[in-house]
């Protein structure tokens, strides 16, 4: 088999110079500064926002104006500057509007950009940066931001091309060419920590942006588990995302953004519920939501809330490892009353009006709503946007990832109050731990992947279900989802949500140890990085645990959050120097973002800086290249002893 594996290496280096010279460059990339990496969680279809922070780094963008020019530019040029970068074309087209001496202005900019340009690239290869520059200004780029030691007037010879640039018409042109390599360069990897869904009206535009991203991975949350289920035609996931739709005005997400008739559900809902009190079931506006569509959608959100449930106890009848009993309610209720019984008391109930319950038979769906659920499923199944996006999750996607000693996941590890790893019941056989994720991350994986009509694939969907909102689903982590309660019940004390253990015990060395021990982690120099619950800093909350072990970087990108958070989120970034948490101020709008000159970080904390200079060679990649490395000097050796013939040479 090696004899066969060196055969194969020969093919793409068949003489001994193109190996040595692939070990010598191999070698040399393993010296350079490690890339540097981006962590965002929980957008939760936040577009503009998420755009902006992955435009400016989190930072890392102003860091670099700051690095280059210090006090040699005022406050207000870098700001500009940065704006610039972020917002090339919409920025350039403001300042043609005041600016009086264009041509002037463009040679200044373009300098500055190169000297920026230097900057970014002059931790990667020479090979690297001119993939990454926009075709068409290869050579431009490239001749401005390579030192060449043949010119005598330096100076001179940089001076020319760019005043050549500007007078031929190309300045606007290179500058969004330089500001699309700055972007690009800035970060080289991103994590997403999950819950790309949800709330905000742009999770579709989300994830056009990562399909087009240079290196990303992604971490399932509960809300991408939950839109994961719907594509694979699990009916209660189906019910969910439409009613948080309707619950945030988003609609048009589903009707517009992936092409979902729900003119089925909108006929059903204004037929059987459009006489009824919907004061419970209220649409909350967003920034671009019409106050016209509340009526229709009122009723939406009621009829498709009723459905939910009726479906979710179908879901707990059928899986009884699932142990959710106690989330079927609609038998407990006492409609005449006004009352319902949740685990042996009695609470008030705030909406006694549904027209298609059967008291009697309160889980049964009617002959219509069998009807509307069928269509529905249909249309999620056949929609193309959809599930080319789903596709992208499974391609890049993962319930946890292990990346550069850290251990990346949405939610917790399920974990007992004695500090124990609890043991999930799955289909029967109990699990915990990382053996837990990787046996649930199959099962996802059926659900997409599965011959349609088999045990295997319904097992799958179901279990994206339980992901969503089980009790001990690690990308959920709470006792149940009170969905009920909250639209439904009028004592708060049935809306709680109790933790699991596990995030009573981040502060906990051991607990933490643990958890790295479990996945592999050398606990000395590893960190934990988990998104999925909001840390509320109004209350005092630290989203550093454990002495910098454990980083919730969930600060709240959802504007349903920011009043209780009271920041915008929180990002991690960590280059070759150091890592550091970063958190944001409200983002308004883009458009705010780009005449104002408006940023929005407000802090940045190192949570480790490096007491030596990450390289290459200290990342899994590296690790990849010294395996490379490896196998290239056996072959190598094999061309030098004879036992392997380079190309072309006759024994």
């Amino acid at each position: 088999m090696e004899n066969k594996y060196l055969k194969i290496l020969a093919k793409q280096y068949p003489t001994i110079r193109e190996a040595a010279t692939e070990i010598i460059n191999l070698q040399a990339i393993l010296s350079l500064p490690k890339g540097t990496e981006h962590f965002i969680t929980d957008i939760h279809g936040e577009h503009e926002q998420f755009n902006h922070v992955l435009k400016n780094g989190s930072g890392a963008v102003r860091r670099k104006i700051e690095d280059v020019f210090g006090d040699t530019l005022k406050p207000e040029e870098k700001r500009t500057l940065a704006t610039l970068i972020y917002y090339p074309k919409e920025k350039l087209e403001l300042i043609s509007e005041t600016e009086e001496d264009m041509d002037e202005w463009y040679a200044k900019t373009l300098k500055r950009l190169v000297q920026v340009v230097k900057k970014v690239t002059s931790k990667y290869t020479r090979s690297k940066v001119r993939k990454a520059i926009p075709k068409d200004f290869v050579y431009v780029i490239e001749e401005l931001i390579t030192e060449k030691a043949e010119v005598s007037d330096k100076d001179l010879y940089y001076h020319e091309i760019i005043q050549t640039i500007v007078r031929i018409g190309e300045s606007q042109a290179v500058i969004e060419a330089m500001c699309q390599l700055i972007q690009r360069l800035i970060v080289d990897h991103l994590h997403v920590l999950g819950d790309i869904f949800d709330r905000g009206s742009g999770p579709h535009h989300i994830i056009d942006t990562l399909q087009n991203y240079h290196s990303v991975d992604i971490q399932w949350g509960n809300h991408d588990l939950l839109w994961m289920g719907a594509a694979s035609g699990n009916e209660a996931c189906i019910a969910n995302v439409i009613r948080i739709s309707a619950k945030y005005g988003n609609l048009d997400v589903l009707e517009e953004g992936y092409g979902i008739n729900l003119m089925p559900l909108a006929s059903f809902a204004l037929k059987e519920y459009g006489e009824v009190n919907r004061d419970r079931f209220s649409v909350k506006p967003n920034d671009h939501y019409d106050m016209k569509e509340n009526d229709v959608e009122s009723k939406m959100h009621k009829a498709i809330t009723i459905l939910q449930f009726k479906l979710e106890a179908k879901l707990i009848k059928e899986n009884p490892t699932f142990k959710m009993e106690d989330r079927l309610l609609l038998h407990k209720m006492d409609l005449e009353k006004g009352t319902v019984e949740i685990e042996g008391e009695t609470y008030t109930l705030l909406d006694t009006e549904f027209p298609t319950i059967d008291c009697k038979d309160p889980y049964r769906l009617t002959e219509e709503e069998e009807q509307v659920v069928e269509r529905l499923r249909q249309a999620f199944l056949h929609s193309d946007k959809l599930q080319r996006h789903v596709a992208f999750l499974y391609e890049k996607g993962n319930l946890y990832k292990v990346y550069n000693n850290n251990l990346l996941y949405h939610g917790c590890v399920p974990i007992n109050e004695d500090g124990t790893f609890t043991q999930v019941d799955v289909y029967g056989e109990k699990y915990a731990g990382k053996k837990l994720y990787d046996k649930l991350e199959e099962y996802v994986r059926l659900a997409y992947f599965a011959k349609e009509g088999t045990k295997e694939k319904d097992a799958g969907r179901n279990l994206l279900w339980y992901l969503w909102s089980g009790p001990v689903s690690p990308a959920f982590g709470r006792s149940k989802m009170s969905t009920f309660e909250r639209y439904l019940v009028k004592e708060k004390e049935t809306h709680k949500e109790h933790k699991n253990a596990y995030y009573h015990r981040i502060d906990d060395d051991d607990t933490i140890e643990m958890i790295m021990e479990e996945f592999g982690l050398n606990k000395r120099n590893s960190h934990i990085i988990n998104g999925h619950v909001p840390v509320e800093l109004k209350k005092g909350e630290n989203p550093v645990k454990c002495n910098g072990k454990l980083l919730i970087i969930d600060g709240g990108f959802s504007k349903a959050y920011q009043s209780i958070t009271g920041i915008a989120g929180y990002t991690l970034v960590s280059n070759s120097q150091r890592m550091r948490l970063v958190s944001h101020e409200k983002f308004e709008s883009k458009r705010k973002a780009i005449i104002d000159e408006t940023d929005i970080i407000s802090d940045a904390l190192d949570v480790e800086i490096f007491i030596r200079r990450r390289c290459v060679g200290d990342t899994d990649i590296g690790k990849e290249l010294k395996e490379n490395i490896a196998d290239l000097e056996e072959l190598l050796s094999a061309y030098k002893n004879g036992t392997m013939l380079q190309k072309g040479r006759r024994v």
